[in-house]
């Protein structure tokens, strides 16, 4: 049984050696191609000097030299750090920086637009570019640069470095409330647990097939190829420019399997899904923020043979809960109960459980909390603490991850998610998550996309604002009527502005620190 991220892509290898096990366009490669394609990307790594423990930072979209590059990294002994093909040069020199890349992989295009940031990366000793330059066209760089060719041009190591399931896999960089990115350490032990964990609840099998539509520096979106590739079944890579390329996609591959972020879910809602799509899709999963009542009820119209699950994840600890598809008509508004090989407490401020019914903070507790924050004590000490109530007596003391997050729980142990702290509204001296503000609104006829916002007021301390996607039919009274007649007052937003689009981060997600940021004069007199 694999213990080792890379094992994950062996085992199966030696299972179903001709199985398709990656699509990219109309290219196919088998369990075995790719397993070659990993031995001797391992190799050319370990030849231009990559040492145990090193990270690999990966700056590409979503090819096959991306999972190359991932999954060899790990089979020398070094970790992977994917970075957001999204992100511009400031943000990559940090992470380059921040967590001491040795080896870069990326494309010559993207090498060019690095160019004036490499000479402050100093750990930075070797990039790999995984296309040809025009000759006289390469940037003026101190590393050295080396061809893909040359990496796959060593010889396969037969022996491989020592490495146990408690070493570090990969470093994901995740946006904070304050200040710059954070990176998680993650363990192999931390990343195959967590695929065997999802591949239970999910049912996964030899013979789905999952469409990547999300970032792998999501830990979301890569743990989409960890299920696929611990099962055997294959993973359709794609970065798509328009929702309806997504249903094509679907249709064309026969795909079972789809996860995305609910900003997507909503835009996908609003489509006419062919009926191929419904044949083959067998789950849909949900993540990254609350699936409003009214996306969840349309996807549930368009695709009545296909299961929906509800999930709630952080990258601290991979992925924390889920919703049976059988609960959803019971309780839609419900992020379930703890995934296989978890627990997740309810607590109050003191460490003590909370009772039902009573809000407090998520803890997650098991073998997918990770190993805390690179480079960082000072932060990995605010959400890596102690896990409360465990007995005192033993000589090591178990650490839990503390989300940040407010949730509930209920009578039958289901939980419902309330906000972050750090998006919590705090109104007229009431508390007010945005999420619930924002339930109330999706349930208004023509409403695709918004988020609720907290900004100063001087006699409110917060006034809510809501921001939605434009729709000429639907005015600022009308939303505002609505709310009214549905929320108390104190919850009721002070103003509602239509922009073209919702500004998304990194992973997708509504970025709604930048939303703040730029209303914040908004209700200033």
């Amino acid at each position: 049984m694999a213990e080792l991220l890379h094992q994950l892509i062996e085992q199966s290898a030696m299972k179903t050696p001709d199985v398709a096990a990656l699509w990219h366009k109309d290219a196919c490669l088998s369990y075995r191609e790719l397993q070659e394609k990993i031995s001797a990307i391992s190799a050319g790594l370990a030849a231009a000097g990559l040492a145990r423990g090193e990270r690999v930072g990966i700056y590409l979209p979503k090819q096959p030299e991306t999972v190359f590059a991932m999954f060899g990294a790990n089979r020398a002994g070094g970790a992977f750090v994917p970075i957001n093909p999204l992100l511009k040069a400031p943000q990559v020199a940090y992470i380059l920086r921040d967590c001491n890349i040795r080896i870069l992989i990326t494309s010559s295009q993207r090498l060019e637009i690095l160019e004036d940031i490499l000479a402050g990366c100093h750990d930075l000793r070797v990039i790999v570019t995984v296309d040809e330059q025009p000759p006289g066209t390469a940037p003026t760089c101190p590393q050295k640069v080396l061809r893909w060719g040359q990496l796959l041009n060593n010889p396969v190591l037969n022996e491989q470095p020592v490495t146990i399931d408690g070493d570090m896999a990969a470093i994901l960089y995740t946006s904070g409330s304050t200040g710059n990115p954070k990176g998680v350490v993650l363990s192999h032990r931390n990343m195959v647990t967590g695929a065997r964990s999802v591949a239970e609840y999910l049912g996964n099998i030899p013979g789905d097939r999952i469409l990547a539509v999300l970032p792998f520096s999501f830990d979301y979106g890569l743990s989409q190829m960890t299920t696929a590739f611990l099962t055997g079944a294959s993973v359709v890579l794609m970065d798509y420019l328009f929702p309806g390329d997504i249903l094509k996609a679907i249709v064309r591959y026969r795909i079972t399997g789809l996860a995305a972020v609910p900003p997507l879910w909503n835009q996908l809602a609003q489509l006419t899904w062919p009926p191929e799509a419904g044949k083959s899709l067998r789950y849909i999963t949900n993540s990254g923020g609350a699936m409003p009542k009214a996306i969840s009820g349309k996807l549930r119209e368009q695709l009545p043979d296909t299961d929906i699950f509800l999930m709630y994840g952080l990258t601290e600890a991979f992925r924390s809960t889920y919703l049976p598809p059988d609960q959803i008509e019971i309780r839609p508004e419900s992020i379930g109960k703890a995934i296989p090989n978890a627990e997740i407490l309810v607590v109050r401020e003191d460490g003590s459980e909370c009772a039902p019914g009573e809000p407090g903070e998520l803890v997650h507790r098991g073998a997918l909390v990770a190993m805390g924050y690179w480079n960082d004590p000072d932060k990995t000490a605010e959400r890596f603490k102690p896990c409360p109530g465990r007995p005192t007596e033993l000589p090591l003391t178990e650490i839990a991850v503390w989300s940040g997050d407010q949730v509930r729980k209920d009578d039958e142990g289901y939980l419902y998610f309330i906000s972050r702290k750090d998006e919590m509204i705090k109104t007229s001296g009431y508390r007010v998550s945005p999420t619930e503000v924002e339930e109330v609104v999706y349930g208004l006829e023509g409403v695709a996309e918004l988020a609720a916002v907290g900004l100063p007021h001087q006699d409110l301390g917060q006034a809510i604002l809501l921001v939605a996607a434009a729709n000429p039919a639907i005015t600022e009274e009308a939303v505002l009527n609505h709310c009214r007649q549905t929320l108390p007052n104190y919850m009721v937003p002070l103003a509602v502005r239509f922009i073209e689009t919702l500004p998304r981060n990194q992973n997708g997600k509504i970025d709604r620190k930048l939303l703040a940021n730029t209303y914040r004069d908004v209700f200033q007199y």
